[in-house]
């Protein structure tokens, strides 16, 4: 499989979303402690950390579900905290999001399930527009010839395919990717590590990875940022952690 960050072509333009110097905390207890990070076009960043360090919630800020306690989360420079609910959903329509578990609708059929944005977002898309661009995305995953499953009739790393199809549904800018590989077998998880490797190198979009699993990781993303205790404690390529001599670096690194 390969195993090269330079499959991915990085943007080196103008940062697509940045993440402003953010603090958060709930009920007193600090998650976020000024943290800051930037993807540009084209390019994909890693979220590793721990559990309750504090990568879910940079995912819940970057969708406007939370918002910071202070610092901001900007999408081609607006900070998105400033936004009205209405706007927020123009927003959101640019990203694209692939749950820890695929979410998929239990009710809906695999097709049904890609159609689901464009269902809610494209009503202006002809029947037969919508057909052939679900048709369409789930080639592109590999999932062509299981429209007309249920959910439960397909495996997890499926699963997985189907939700990425149903992420790209709307063309996004900005793929927002939560444990992608998350309960997989170690064949079905490479598969979708090549399988994001291959939407990025056809879509380049900005996309962010917040995941446990280093291996994923460092195929996947250009840079890497490990946090702790809601601090950025290194941002780099994976031969930069593999470097460093932090000590939670090094550990980190041991136990992943």
């Amino acid at each position: 499989m390969a195993n090269k960050q330079d499959e991915i072509e990085s943007g080196g333009g103008a940062v697509v979303l940045a993440v402003e110097n953010v603090y958060k905390s709930f009920d007193g207890r600090k998650v976020l402690n000024g943290i800051s990070l930037g993807v540009n076009r084209a390019e994909t960043l890693a979220v590793l950390g721990r559990s309750g360090t504090g990568k879910s919630v940079l995912l819940r800020l970057i969708i406007g579900l939370t918002k910071p306690d202070s610092g901001s989360v900007r999408i081609h420079g607006q900070d998105i905290s400033s936004l009205t609910l209405d706007q927020l959903g123009d927003v959101r329509k640019k990203m694209g999001f692939l749950f820890q578990h695929a979410a998929l609708y239990d009710s809906l059929t695999v097709g049904e399930n890609v159609a689901f944005p464009l269902d809610h977002h494209r009503r202006e898309m002809a029947r037969s527009e919508k057909s052939d661009r679900v048709r369409q995305l789930l080639a592109e995953v590999g999932m062509e010839r299981d429209a007309g499953k249920m959910p439960s009739d397909i495996s997890g790393g499926m699963q997985k395919r189907v939700g990425l199809a149903r992420a790209l549904a709307l063309e996004p800018e900005i793929l927002l990717l939560d444990e992608p590989t998350a309960g997989l077998d170690p064949i079905s998880s490479g598969e979708i590590d090549e399988l994001v490797l291959k939407l990025q190198r056809e879509h380049q979009m900005a996309s962010i990875v917040v995941t446990h699993d280093l291996h994923s990781a460092k195929t996947i993303a250009n840079r890497l940022a490990l946090l702790d205790k809601g601090n950025v404690v290194i941002e780099g390529t994976f031969e930069d952690l593999q470097q460093s001599n932090i000590g939670f670096v090094q550990e980190f690194l041991k136990q992943a």
